[in-house]
């Protein structure tokens, strides 16, 4: 039965893909950024739906410019947040603008693109982050570089931060977790090492009771921070927030 289940929303995952797809090669071009928002908040919460997870949230995103930081487990997590706030411009590894259907959907909500392996391409998507900033956008991105465990957090990466401190814009951390049934960290969420984009699918497919909860906490200011100070404080927050969630 389990497996009959998890093949029906695979297919759901499918169908939904697709939906996502014609939206934004046929509706999007017609559409005031508001409308963009309202069907990627839709879009990312039905996904959720779809693979059977509860989305859980604590706290409210600022309104105007603001750099979301959070900790990194799924690929899912870029939907949890677009769900609750789809203004979110993403920062995003550049190997993503190579998957097919997916790149689409994720260029459509203005993911800003990054080469990791290139030292000099965190300078230029600084620049690009400090202009969206100043535009008012709300910008967010992973500092841990890659997705961890859930059971703690990698080191913070400091770079992308400066975009924060040069335009005084307040930076908001958000802890993410999956929990299920059985466990407080679901493993059924995690995304590391050599796991494919399918297997990861299958097993979220499968998950009982899974949940996804978005912490999000109060803004901080940023102005003459120094940017390694700020990422191991944010890393020292919603790691506070993660152990707190998990009962540890």
């Amino acid at each position: 039965m389990r497996s009959l289940r998890a093949c029906w929303r695979l297919l759901r995952v499918l169908l939904h893909g697709v939906h996502g797809l014609v939206l934004v090669l046929w509706v999007f071009p017609w559409l005031k950024p508001a409308g963009r928002q309202a069907r990627i908040a839709w879009w990312s919460a039905k996904l959720l739906r779809v693979l059977g997870m509860q989305l859980q949230v604590q706290g409210r995103f600022s309104p105007g410019a603001t750099l979301v930081v959070a900790n990194h487990i799924s690929w899912l997590d870029i939907m949890a947040v677009h769900a609750v706030c789809p203004r979110a411009r993403f920062v995003s590894k550049a190997d993503v603008q190579r998957w097919p259907v997916v790149n689409r959907l994720v260029s459509a909500a203005g993911t800003l693109y990054i080469e990791r392996e290139k030292r000099r391409d965190a300078l230029r998507v600084v620049h690009q982050m400090a202009e969206a900033l100043q535009n008012g956008d709300t910008v967010a991105v992973f500092p841990e570089g890659t997705t961890g465990e859930g059971q703690g957090l990698l080191p913070f990466h400091a770079n992308l931060l400066q975009a924060a401190i040069t335009t005084a814009t307040p930076v908001q951390p958000v802890a993410l977790r999956y929990a299920d049934a059985q466990h407080a960290v679901s493993p059924a969420a995690l995304w590391v090492g050599d796991t494919s984009m399918v297997q990861s699918l299958w097993l979220l497919a499968c998950g009982q009771g899974l949940e996804v909860r978005l912490h999000v906490l109060p803004p901080m200011a940023t102005a003459h921070a120094d940017r390694r100070a700020l990422a191991e404080h944010l890393r020292e927050v919603i790691g506070q927030a993660l152990r707190v969630e998990s009962g540890a």
